[in-house]
């Protein structure tokens, strides 16, 4: 499982990234700008061919690929170089890779809706349109902080097969159970994707108020798919949903981070994604997907932000210069060295917080290893 979730995570990251860059290089390439190379992968290089002008290269580190543009860097006398392009070639150019991100994001909503699945709720009353509904479980869709649940090691996603060898079918049922055995010992088997695990719990005499004696929220929750027409539009209603959800939540990160110094606590960076690849690859493939896209909005969103680096930081300067009618190439290379600077002591507080965080599961992680 530790080698899966590894090659999972690499071709998640490598899949996004390469999504992004492939946007820029059709651009490039559309508005007649030199191109000198296509990487799939982060140097060093392993093997390439060069086709035209353009050198495609395949690279040893495969989290991601590149674009290198004639004259990206600064002034170049080549007419197709990119700093010589028209105002709204190098727009579209810087644009495409974001835009790219986002077409990959819908792509996979519409293919969960219309082919793998998607989870959906499907208690008495809950309207699912013309979904074709299977594999329906009880499961669980929210742990309480603190609770016996979360001690216990459920997650979101667990399907509840049985307490102590009782099946239920529906929820009621279920809490009645709960209720008629305070403070006794449990043993729940769950079904985490593939695997059938067990858990020991003691529903509390006294829980907190708005928590149940376990600590969890349960759902009746199936596999749904629908007609492709249908799917279009659920795929393109979610694909809003989550890209404005995700743009909220950046807008909340960037307050908190001004206005306390201190980082989110739920922000994850690579280590936090690693961590979550390997919860939602044991989930099974239909919330694979779902994360997956999710990713790839929020890489887009990450890159449209008007920050030096990134392309919202290069959208930006291009604007200033289409103003002010002249170039500042040293002032906008400067920034973006700075802003990268500043994106990398970022993007070491976030892994640092998320070590922190993960602790226990690099730990048992480890244990496996060795």
């Amino acid at each position: 499982m530790i080698i899966l979730t590894i090659l999972v995570f690499i071709f998640i990251l490598g899949l996004l990234v390469f999504v992004h860059e492939l946007g820029h290089f059709i651009i490039a390439k559309r508005a007649r700008m030199k191109v000198e190379e296509f990487g799939f992968g982060f140097p060093p290089r392993l093997f390439g061919f060069k086709k035209g002008e353009t050198t495609y290269s395949v690279n040893a580190i495969p989290l991601g690929g590149f674009v290198k543009i004639l004259g990206e860097e600064g002034v170049n006398d080549d007419p197709r170089a990119f700093a010589n392009g028209t105002f709204g070639a190098r727009l579209a150019t810087l644009l495409a890779g974001v835009g790219m991100n986002f077409v990959l994001g819908w792509v996979l909503l519409l293919i969960g809706f219309a082919f793998v699945g998607v989870p959906v709720g499907i208690e008495q009353g809950a309207d699912i349109g013309n979904a074709r509904i299977s594999q329906a479980h009880l499961t669980v869709v929210a742990v309480q902080a603190g609770s016996p649940a979360e001690r216990a090691g459920f997650k979101h996603g667990d399907a509840i097969l049985a307490i102590d060898n009782v099946t239920f079918t529906d929820i009621e049922s279920m809490i009645a159970y709960n209720q008629a055995h305070l403070g006794q010992t449990e043993t729940y088997k769950l079904q985490r994707g593939r695997e059938v695990i067990f858990r020991d719990v003691e529903p509390r005499v006294n829980p907190p108020p708005g928590s149940g004696p376990v600590g969890f929220e349960p759902a009746i929750i199936a596999n749904a798919t629908y007609p492709f027409g249908e799917a279009l539009r659920l795929s393109l209603a979610a694909f809003m949903d989550k890209a404005s959800a995700i743009f909220v939540a950046f807008g909340q990160l960037i307050r908190n981070l001004v206005g306390t110094g201190k980082l989110a606590e739920g922000l994850s960076g690579p280590v936090g994604i690693a961590v979550l690849t390997k919860d939602f690859a044991t989930l099974g493939l239909i919330y694979l997907v779902q994360f997956t896209a999710i990713l790839s909005i929020n890489l887009g969103i990450i890159n449209a932000m008007p920050f030096p680096a990134l392309d919202g930081g290069r959208v930006l300067f291009l604007i200033i210069e289409k103003i002010r009618g002249a170039k500042s190439l040293k002032l906008e290379s400067h920034a973006n060295t700075i802003g990268f600077i500043l994106l990398l002591v970022l993007m070491a507080a976030v892994t640092f917080n998320d070590i922190g965080r993960f602790s226990e599961q690099f730990k048992r992680l480890f244990e496996r290893i060795l």
